[in-house]
């Protein structure tokens, strides 16, 4: 359990300052791509060497810093960090026969480099770690800030989740059937009767700690587990309910990491048939698109909707669009086999 103060995100759609989640933005060549700001706050100097996934996360990361000031930690989830850079790195090995190559890719290019560069950029010396689970790295940095915070119940961490779309990844992907063969609109994402999804990339970023005082939520509780099997999905998600729901509430909103693949779809409609009738059903990947830390993009989303109280229509499959969310149960999915739980309440 800890409390969320602050997020940040940079992402396919217009949410980095002013947020505008009515107006969807659509892929361009079947791709979600983030739409990156100007990154004031990093210097010239150091931006220009830096690869999207790196930006994305500084970018979202430092405004939080900036304001917050010295923190206890940084913890990032990402599944691939700087695959553009490391591929640059590989192609420079043959290119120049294993000779003197630039360490520009090779640094950049490392998964740890996002939470480095977040140190190096605010001059932090505390904990500071990467988690590299594919579609667990978020939902690790998560568990692994709650005990960070049982240790150190006065501490200030910074979490997120960052994965970029990348050349190379992209194509072996596609090859393995990650995404879709159909050029279709994120608006069509749902009715589209196919395999895979669109792909899809963003940085988001959380202060947590134990403060309830002028927090926008409440992280309750974070479940992970890998199966294929959807009965064990539908018991360990009662489980989780019954174990963490406090008594008297209800789940108000079932936000749903539905993709469009039509070889999971069944883990979503089971997981959403557990949901009694007064339950509204929302989905998102329609807006950052695949990727296997979207969860954090759905985290953001969770805070931003407790926030605002507004659900915008296109995110609805079910239920009501005005009514009042006190609790979010988010439930995404990544390749069928790695299923995570995020419960969050409104402060």
């Amino acid at each position: 359990m800890l409390y969320i103060h602050q997020s940040c995100c940079i992402s396919p759609q217009q949410t980095f300052q002013q947020t505008d989640l009515e107006t969807l933005k659509e892929p361009v060549e079947k791709k979600l791509m983030a739409l990156e700001p100007g990154y004031e706050g990093i210097p010239p100097g150091i931006l220009r060497r830096m690869g999207k996934a790196i930006r994305m996360g500084v970018g979202a990361g430092m405004p939080i810093i900036k304001s917050t000031g010295p923190l206890n930690g940084i913890i990032i989830g990402t599944a691939n960090g700087g695959m553009e850079d490391c591929i640059k790195f590989l192609n420079q090995i043959v290119q120049y026969d294993e000779g003197v190559l630039a360490p520009g890719n090779f640094v950049q290019s490392t998964t740890n480099a996002i939470a480095a560069q977040l140190g190096l950029l605010s001059g932090n010396r505390s904990y500071n770690i990467t988690h590299v689970h594919l579609g667990h790295s978020f939902e690790n940095a998560l568990m692994d800030a709650s005990m960070q915070l049982k240790e150190n119940p006065e501490g200030n961490y910074l979490v997120g989740g960052v994965d970029e779309i990348s050349t190379f990844h992209y194509n072996i992907e596609k090859l393995a059937g990650a995404f879709k063969e159909e050029d279709i609109s994120n608006k069509q994402l749902y009715s589209v009767d196919s395999p895979g999804s669109i792909a899809g990339e963003a940085g988001a970023m959380f202060l947590v700690n134990n403060k309830k005082e002028d927090a926008v939520a409440k992280l309750q509780a974070t479940y992970i587990l890998h199966s294929s099997d959807e009965d064990i999905v539908k018991d360990r998600l009662q489980q989780f309910i019954a174990a963490h729901l406090q008594p008297g509430k209800t789940i108000d909103l079932f936000l749903s990491g539905e993709d469009g693949d039509n070889r999971i779809i069944h883990f979503y409609k089971a997981c959403e048939n557990l949901m009694d009738k007064e339950v509204t059903i929302a989905r998102f990947k329609h807006l950052c698109g695949d990727f296997p830390t979207a969860s954090a993009f759905g985290s953001w989303l969770a805070c931003e909707l407790f926030r605002s109280q507004t659900l915008p229509g296109h995110m609805l499959k079910r239920g009501e669009q005005d009514k009042q969310f006190s609790n979010i149960l988010l439930y995404n999915n990544f390749k069928g086999l790695q299923h995570s739980f995020i419960l969050l309440s409104k402060n």
